[in-house]
């Protein structure tokens, strides 16, 4: 099997998730049956808060990464079937807890848990997510695996505090925006994918680190361009970084070549406790006409092209393949 290069990039069109997560169906099926072993337990509001969870679930697509990765030489060892219900449960504590800071009131078209339950409900069950998920790998009995995910458990921590810690959120600059994102979303999809190499594949643990990160923040930038979308297009609300005073990668390449009277409008919608939907719609374009989507457009496919480049040590096989698709379905998302 060669080894020379990277794969060659798929036609964008050609790609959809259920194709790059092919390879790997059969094991992929028994991870939400597995998560909900994992977090299982017999208390009432426990049961009722993880089946709102699980109905409010995403499209599997860390499970997917770690699947992967752990097939990049043949099939990969069944144990990465637990460590993809894991590291999902990791992934949905984060959001949980995501939306409580926020004080968020919908996920992916559901009632958040706060706004289901309350505020506490939502912050123990995801600490209660974290500790199921941490002892399902400590039963994996793989100490470089456990310490990978509490490594990344405080690192998703870090990536918050950056955020909450900016001074002068007009002036986040790009390299702390990036520092964040490669805390928030890089170190996550890094860890599912080292983590899943050590299940098949382990000589490629460094290669697969690297492309989880670069693919994380090549996710977040895509992401952040979703927010100044189409919501017919995307399906979801847009604007709501810009109302929850988020600077996210689109402003901060705008507010390079912005005018002055352009920031003052910028100002104005960061200074009021509550944007009005016209104020939002303005900067909106206002970041638009400034080249800011372009740029974010052009610094994703960046990180995404390093992050191809990361795979050309790996055999080519049916898995790394799907990885490489991987790259593409996430920077031509629409949703």
């Amino acid at each position: 099997m060669s080894s020379a290069a990277a794969p060659a990039r798929p036609s964008a069109r050609a790609v959809t998730l259920a194709g790059i997560q092919a390879p790997i169906k059969a094991r992929l099926d028994r991870v939400v049956p597995e998560l909900q072993r994992v977090a299982a337990h017999e208390l009432p509001l426990i049961q009722q808060v993880s089946q709102h969870l699980l109905q409010a679930r995403g499209k599997l697509f860390r499970p997917t990464l770690t699947l992967l990765a752990s097939d990049v030489e043949g099939r990969g060892e069944d144990a990465a079937v637990t460590l993809s219900a894991a590291i999902e449960l990791m992934h949905l504590a984060t959001l949980v807890h995501d939306d409580s800071v926020d004080h968020s009131v919908k996920r992916r078209g559901l009632p958040t848990l706060n706004k289901t339950f309350s505020h506490e409900v939502s912050v123990i069950m995801g600490d209660y997510l974290y500790a199921r998920a941490l002892g399902a790998l400590v039963r994996l009995e793989n100490l470089t695996v456990v310490r990978i995910m509490t490594d990344v458990t405080a690192e998703l921590a870090i990536g918050e505090m950056r955020q909450l810690g900016a001074m002068d959120t007009l002036d986040f600059s790009e390299d702390a925006y990036v520092k964040t994102v490669s805390s928030k979303t890089g170190s996550l999809l890094a860890a599912a994918c080292e983590t899943g190499s050590l299940f098949g594949a382990a000589r490629h643990q460094a290669a697969l680190a690297r492309y989880g990160e670069l693919l994380g923040i090549a996710f977040q930038i895509a992401d952040d361009l979703l927010d100044y979308g189409d919501t017919s297009v995307t399906g979801k609300p847009s604007g709501l970084d810009l109302m929850e005073h988020k600077v996210t990668l689109p402003l901060i390449g705008a507010l390079k070549a912005i005018t002055p009277a352009a920031r003052k409008r910028v100002e104005a919608l960061f200074a009021a406790a509550e944007p009005s939907d016209a104020l939002v719609a303005e900067v909106k374009g206002l970041v638009a006409e400034s080249g800011g989507l372009e740029y974010a457009h052009q610094r994703g496919a960046e990180f995404a092209e390093a992050a191809h480049q990361t795979l050309a040590p790996l055999p080519d096989t049916p898995a790394r393949a799907a990885l490489a698709d991987a790259i593409v379905y996430v920077m031509e998302r629409v949703s």
